[in-house]
C-alpha cells in the first residue's frame, strides 16, 4: 500500500526532470499521444515514451487507449498529496520560526502571523 508520504516522494522524484515538467504542462493543457508530444520537444518519440513511463509510475498521468491511438491525461491527486505536504512542511517550519522569534525576544508579530507564508500556485 502507498502511503501519502511515498507518493509525494514519487511525485516529486518525478518532477525532478525539466522535460517531465513540460510535458506534464501540456498534457494539462489537453490529453495527447506520444508522437503529438514529442513534436514539441527536441528528443525522440521513444524518449517522451520514458518520461511519459516516469510520470504515468508515480500516478501523475494515466493512458487512455482509443482505438489504435495511446492518449495521455493529467490526474491531479498525486500532485494534491505532494501539495498537503509542503503545507504541513511549511506549517511546522513557521511554529520553529515563531518559536525561535518568541524565544530571542521579538514577541509577538500579532496574533501569531508567520514570518513567511507562501501561497501555491492555482
Amino acid at each position: 500500500m502507498t502511503t501519502g508520504g511515498d507518493r509525494a516522494d514519487a511525485v516529486f522524484s518525478a518532477l525532478a526532470d525539466p522535460t517531465r515538467r513540460r510535458l506534464l504542462s501540456e498534457i494539462a493543457g489537453s490529453p495527447a499521444t506520444a508522437t503529438e508530444l514529442a513534436g514539441s520537444l527536441p528528443i525522440s518519440r521513444q524518449a517522451v515514451v520514458k518520461h511519459l513511463g516516469a510520470l504515468a509510475d508515480a500516478g501523475l498521468i494515466e493512458r487512455e487507449r482509443a482505438g489504435r491511438e495511446v492518449r495521455f491525461h493529467v490526474t491531479p491527486a498525486p500532485l494534491s498529496d505532494a501539495v498537503s505536504w509542503m503545507a504541513r512542511v511549511g506549517a511546522q517550519w513557521d511554529e520553529r520560526l515563531a518559536s525561535l522569534a518568541q524565544s530571542l525576544g521579538g514577541g509577538d508579530r500579532g496574533g501569531g502571523t508567520p514570518y513567511y507564508r507562501g501561497e501555491m500556485p492555482k
